[in-house]
C-alpha cells in the first residue's frame, strides 16, 4: 500500500491565529508530523482581538493550559458580556450577556414569560433574570460552581479581555514544548506544483527553501497562499457592513475593572473599549465613505477614559471572506480567510473553529474534494450566520442623526437575517439553525436591546396565569440577586486568585 499520511505542515504566519493552530496541532499530531511555524519579526500583526466569547475556555481546556497561569501571562481580565451604548437610540444601552436567562421551564423559553409580563407592565428590565447580566451591571465576577446545585451560580459563562501579543507569545512556548518548529524568515516566493497547482514550497529571503504536504495561510489580510499565491477571490460584504477602517490605541487603566466590553455607536460607526489587568484596549471602527481619518481619530481620543498610551494605530479591511477557505493544500483560517469587525468578539472564535474542522477533516496527501468541500461548506455557514448576527446591530437602530446610520437602517439586508426579524416581531421566536453560534438568548437579548419589540409572545406562555408568571419571575429575581450581592467584585476575584505582574 502507499503511504499517502501527510508528513509535514507549515503553518505561515504567527500572531494570534498561527500560534493558536500551532498549539492545537502540536498536540494533536505529535510527533508523527513535522510542524513548522514559519513568521517574520519584520511583519507585525493586527492584534485587534483581544476580547473573546465563552468557547475560548474550550480551546483552553483541549491545551491543558491553566486558567489562572494563563491569565496572568497575558494581563487578561474576565468578561461576562458586551455592553452596547447608544446602537438602537441614542441614549440607550443594554448589554448582550453569555450564558442563560432565569431558568428552564421546559416547552417555553424563559424569554416569553419575561415578554408576557412586561407587554402587562408588571416586571422590570432583564438584566434581573440573568446572573451574566447582574454581574456586569454591579462590576461582580466569579467562576461557574457546581458547589450549590441548582444555584445560578453553575450558570455562569465567561470569557476573557486579553493582550493578543502574550497570548501568541503564551502559545508559542506552548506549542513549541509540544514540538512545533518556528523558523523566523520573511517569505520570498511560493514555489507550485505545475500540473496540479499545490504549493509544494516557500523560499525565504535568505535562500532557505521548507516543502510541506500541507500549508495553513494564517498570514492575515492580504493572504499570501490563499489568495496571492492561489487568487481563491474574496465576497465583499461592504454593501451590508460598510465600516472599513479603524484607529487602534491604548489607554491607562481606570476604575472600576468591568467584567465586560463595552461597544459605543458613534456617528459613523462605533468605538471598543477592553479592559485588560494593564492597560484599556480601545478602537474606533468607522466607513471612510461618511467620516475622514482625522474626525475618526478625534471622536476616538476623545473619548478615552485614561491617558492615551500611544498614537492610534491605523487598520483597513473590507469585510467579507474567501470564496474558499480550503484551496487544494492550503487552508485559510484567521484574517486570511475572512474578516468580521470585531463588534461581537468572533475573531477569534472563527480561528478556534477553523482549527477544530481542519482536525476533524485533517486529509491525507489525496486531499479528497468531498471533504475540502464540506470543510468549505461548513464554514461558510458559519460565516454568514454571524455576519447576519452583525449586520442587525446596524440595521435594527432608530438612529437618524447622521448619512450612515440612515444608510444602515434602510439598507437592503439578507434574506436569512429578514426571515429571523419578522419571526421575532411577530411572537419574539427565534428560529437558531444547524447549532449556529449565538443562541436563542443572544439573539433575544440583542434584538429587544436595539428596539425590536414582538407584539406577543410563545402561545403557551398563557397556560400559566399571570400571577403564577409572576410569582415564577419574582423568585428567579431574588435568587439571583442575592446570588450576585454574595460575588467579589472584578477586580477583588483576580486579585485573589489571577493577578499579573506589573509591566
Amino acid at each position: 500500500m502507499t503511504d499517502n499520511r501527510i508528513r509535514k505542515v507549515i503553518v505561515v504566519g504567527g500572531g494570534s491565529a498561527g500560534w493558536m493552530t500551532a498549539a492545537f496541532l502540536s498536540q494533536a499530531v505529535g510527533t508523527d508530523i513535522e510542524l513548522r511555524l514559519i513568521e517574520s519579526d519584520e511583519i507585525g500583526i493586527v492584534g485587534v482581538g483581544e476580547a473573546t466569547i465563552p468557547p475560548i475556555v474550550n480551546f483552553n481546556t483541549a491545551l491543558g493550559i491553566d486558567e489562572d497561569e494563563f491569565i496572568k501571562a497575558t494581563q487578561a481580565t474576565f468578561k461576562l458580556g458586551i455592553q452596547f451604548r447608544d446602537w438602537g437610540a441614542q441614549g440607550e444601552t443594554y448589554t448582550h450577556g453569555f450564558g442563560t436567562m432565569g431558568h428552564s421551564t421546559g416547552v417555553v423559553d424563559f424569554h416569553h414569560y419575561w415578554l408576557k409580563m412586561r407587554q402587562a407592565g408588571k416586571v422590570d428590565g432583564i438584566e434581573n433574570y440573568s446572573i451574566n447580566l447582574l454581574a456586569c451591571d454591579r462590576n461582580r465576577f466569579m467562576r461557574a460552581s457546581d458547589q450549590y446545585p441548582n444555584s445560578p451560580l453553575q450558570d455562569i459563562a465567561h470569557a476573557f479581555h486579553f493582550d493578543a501579543g502574550l497570548y501568541a507569545r503564551f502559545l508559542r512556548g506552548y506549542a513549541e514544548g509540544h514540538g512545533a518548529i518556528r523558523t523566523e524568515g520573511r517569505i520570498a516566493s511560493v514555489q507550485q506544483h505545475p500540473e496540479s497547482g499545490f504549493v509544494t514550497s516557500v523560499t525565504l529571503a535568505n535562500g532557505d527553501v521548507h516543502e510541506a504536504d500541507l500549508f495553513v495561510d494564517c498570514s492575515g489580510f492580504h493572504g499570501l497562499l490563499i489568495e496571492r499565491t492561489l487568487q481563491t477571490g474574496y465576497e465583499d460584504w461592504s454593501h451590508w457592513l460598510p465600516c472599513n477602517r479603524a484607529l487602534a490605541v491604548p489607554c491607562r487603566s481606570v476604575a472600576p475593572l468591568t467584567p465586560y466590553t463595552r461597544s459605543t455607536a458613534h456617528a459613523a460607526g462605533w468605538q471598543w473599549r477592553i479592559p485588560l489587568q494593564s492597560r484599556i484596549g480601545n478602537g474606533h471602527v468607522y466607513c471612510s465613505e461618511f467620516m475622514s481619518d482625522d474626525e475618526a481619530a478625534g471622536i476616538l481620543m476623545r473619548n478615552l477614559d485614561g491617558e492615551a498610551l500611544a498614537e492610534p494605530r491605523p487598520i483597513r479591511f473590507t469585510t467579507g471572506r474567501r470564496k474558499r477557505f480550503w484551496n487544494r493544500n492550503v487552508v485559510a483560517i484567521g484574517l486570511a480567510g475572512g474578516f468580521m469587525e470585531p463588534l461581537e468578539s468572533t475573531s477569534i472564535h472563527l480561528v478556534q473553529k477553523a482549527i477544530a474542522r481542519l482536525v476533524a477533516f485533517f486529509p491525507n496527501r489525496h486531499f479528497d474534494p468531498a471533504d475540502i468541500d464540506e470543510f468549505n461548506r461548513q464554514s461558510v455557514q458559519e460565516y454568514e450566520q454571524i455576519r447576519d448576527f452583525i449586520i442587525l446591530h446596524y440595521h435594527a437602530t432608530r438612529r437618524d442623526d447622521s448619512a450612515f446610520w440612515n444608510h444602515c437602517r434602510t439598507m437592503p439586508i439578507p434574506d436569512t437575517l429578514r426571515h429571523k426579524i419578522e419571526l421575532f416581531k411577530s411572537n419574539g421566536r427565534v428560529q437558531r439553525l444547524n447549532n449556529e453560534l449565538f443562541t436563542e438568548v443572544s439573539w433575544f437579548q440583542v434584538m429587544y436591546g436595539q428596539g425590536i419589540h414582538p407584539r406577543g409572545y410563545h402561545g403557551l406562555a398563557d397556560v400559566k396565569s399571570e400571577a403564577k408568571v409572576e410569582g415564577m419571575l419574582a423568585d428567579v429575581r431574588r435568587v439571583i440577586h442575592g446570588v450576585v450581592e454574595l460575588m467579589p467584585t472584578h477586580e477583588e476575584f483576580i486579585a485573589q486568585n489571577c493577578k499579573a505582574e506589573p509591566v
